[in-house]
């Protein structure tokens, strides 16, 4: 007797109120009372499909020209927007980034099994582009079904405006991005202009920008593109099921991974939650989220117990895009912390830019934001927290490309109150073969 085929559904729900729900095509953000939504999805129909299926369906899937599952993200279409379109997914085949054995930056810091997820390795070269194709994709298609969206928005650090004005470009809907003045790199503020966005620098910080696009959202009628609204998490929720993938369903220690807004924290918990729950894997991982000490009210919630979440102004920090002081998505990663028995670490200036520049000279090339996950990771393991057999995973969740000005100020030794013991400017020498040769060979002898 043949099985009968499952109707894979999913919908809006209130963390507050489960018995509050919505379409997902219905223009909301936010439930009754304030709180944040999630994405549904339904579990039963789900849990019809044996876990060894959907492992072997995944596998078939990666990589593949078969539009859109070769997709990382839409490889995984029944666990995030099944009842979609395919004609209106927008995707880039986003996903699908390697994972880097790290063997020896890791045997620098005494640990047997690190590995980076390189989610900068994707079309806008961040972790954004998870997201934005689940987004994007779902406005194409609420337009295509009568809605009208004048446009999509969001406030910026950096990486998400890149991502929106590409998807929204290779959809053909408006897309506007609302930028801190001054306080984005240049390789982040040209992605969006050279995709056709309309881009607006403000006189003020992230959390100033975030204010705006809300308001925009409430009374323009502009759709919202940041990650509180759950549709950006659907997406950015198949990094974890595709690490355990890559890994050959054998589940980490740990995921260590950077936090600013928080959604990619509670992202990560939510695709491992639907390993667990449809039988996957058969145990949690810990997770730590990594802060800037010049952004961190989620380290200071978690010294407290979390007992109290107070937001805080963010200072300046090399790690921009995650300089943001109240994070939208702070109840769900503190929910989601204390479900995968999870700690908050920081980093300082000083320790993000050095462990950024321990790990270049083994052979990656990190953003800041990394740069705070890797110091993060040097800490857990130089306190005991991480053991040295443990298997973990940094998540990368930019290019470091985007940040060239960040390198070049520290090899030529220019970031203030940084000691750059891995500085390497180029050596200006006179163009003599025997001068080369001196040079050339001292180098070597002092360097290996």
């Amino acid at each position: 007797m043949s099985r009968e085929k499952p109707h894979y559904r999913a919908r809006f729900r209130s963390l507050s109120d489960p018995s509050e729900t919505y379409p997902l095509d219905e223009i909301v953000y936010s439930s009754r009372d304030g709180s944040l939504l999630e994405v549904e999805q339904d579990l039963g129909e789900l849990a019809k499909t044996p876990a060894e299926e959907w492992r072997r369906l995944f596998r078939a899937r990666g990589h593949s020209t078969e539009w859109p599952y070769g997709s990382g993200v839409w490889g995984k279409k029944e666990w995030v927007l099944p009842e979609i379109d395919n004609e209106n997914i927008v995707s880039m085949y986003e996903g699908n980034t390697n994972l880097f054995w790290a063997q020896r930056y890791g045997a620098e810091l005494g640990l047997d099994d690190l590995w980076i997820k390189q989610c900068g390795n994707s079309h806008t070269g961040s972790f954004k582009d998870l997201g934005m194709t689940v987004l994007v994709s779902m406005v194409k298609e609420m337009i295509a079904r009568g809605r009208q969206i004048p446009a999509v928005a969001c406030a910026s650090t950096g990486d998400t405006s890149a991502a929106l004005a590409a998807y929204a470009a290779a959809a053909g809907i408006p897309a506007i991005v609302f930028l801190p003045r001054g306080k984005v790199s240049v390789a982040q503020l040209i992605q969006p202009v050279a995709n056709g966005a309309i881009v607006f620098a403000l006189d003020t910080d992230f959390d100033g920008c975030m204010e705006i696009v809300k308001e925009v959202s409430a009374k323009d009628g502009i759709y919202l593109a940041n990650s509180m609204n759950s549709l950006r998490i659907e997406g950015q929720k198949t990094v974890g099921i595709e690490i355990i993938e890559q890994l050959d369903w054998e589940v980490p220690d740990w995921f260590v991974i950077p936090g600013g807004n928080l959604g990619n924290v509670s992202a990560l918990a939510k695709g491992l939650d639907l390993c667990l729950e449809l039988g996957l894997i058969d145990r949690k991982p810990r997770i730590a989220c990594a802060q800037a000490e010049a952004a961190n009210p989620l380290y200071l919630s978690y010294q407290r117990g979390f007992e109290v979440f107070e937001p805080i102004a963010a200072r300046p920090t090399l790690a921009s895009a995650i300089q943001i002081g109240n994070p939208v998505s702070a109840e769900k990663a503190i929910d989601a912390l204390k479900r995968y028995d999870g700690i908050v670490e920081q980093a300082t200036e000083a320790e993000l830019v050095a462990a950024c520049a321990r790990a270049d000279r083994t052979g990656l090339f990190n953003c800041p934001h990394t740069g705070v996950a890797l110091a993060a990771t040097e800490k857990l393991i130089g306190r005991g927290e991480i053991g040295k057999s443990d298997r973990v995973v940094v998540i990368s969740t930019a290019h470091g490309l985007k940040f060239v000005d960040f390198k070049v100020q520290y090899h030529q030794m220019q970031i203030e109150g940084v000691e750059a013991v891995c500085a390497n400017p180029p050596i200006e020498l006179p163009a003599r073969y025997d001068a080369v040769r001196d040079q050339m060979l001292r180098e070597i002898e002092r360097r290996f």
